[in-house]
């Protein structure tokens, strides 16, 4: 397993218990997009993807994902597919019932995430990247 897999694991095994707290292993600089969703954009810097992070993360109770398949596209890309979880606090709305499958692209140079690409869709992260539903087990 490569080193840039094992960090972006590691990410997830805090954000999977709903810490979404640590930044220690995003760089300096880090593009954080949203490529769709109700709140796409795009972030540079720490303190952008702090802030676009938590005002998504502060609209839901319990929110979490978990993911499922980590898959490494090349030296430096480790896609990841996941599920989201969480209630609305205004609407109730439970993601889970929803069954909300997501995926992240993740860049890694020299151990820290250099650019994260969030998808609300897996198909579309997948289309993005040129694969097919085939190439997607789950």
């Amino acid at each position: 397993m490569s080193e840039n897999l094992d960090l972006v694991r590691a990410i997830y095994e805090a954000w999977e218990r709903g810490d979404f707290s640590s930044t220690e292993w995003a760089d300096v600089s880090i593009e954080w997009v949203t490529a769709d969703g109700p709140a796409p954009g795009a972030w540079r810097g720490v303190a952008g993807m702090r802030g676009a992070s938590r005002d998504w993360v502060n609209a839901w109770e319990d929110y979490r994902v978990q993911a499922y398949e980590y898959r490494e596209l090349d030296a430096e890309r480790i896609l990841v597919l996941f599920r989201y979880s969480g209630r609305g606090k205004v609407s109730g709305l439970e993601l889970g019932e929803l069954a909300m499958n997501g995926a992240g692209v993740f860049d890694v140079r020299e151990a820290k995430v250099t650019r994260l690409v969030a998808y609300w869709n897996r198909e579309r992260a997948l289309a993005d990247l040129g694969l097919t539903a085939e190439d997607d087990a789950n």
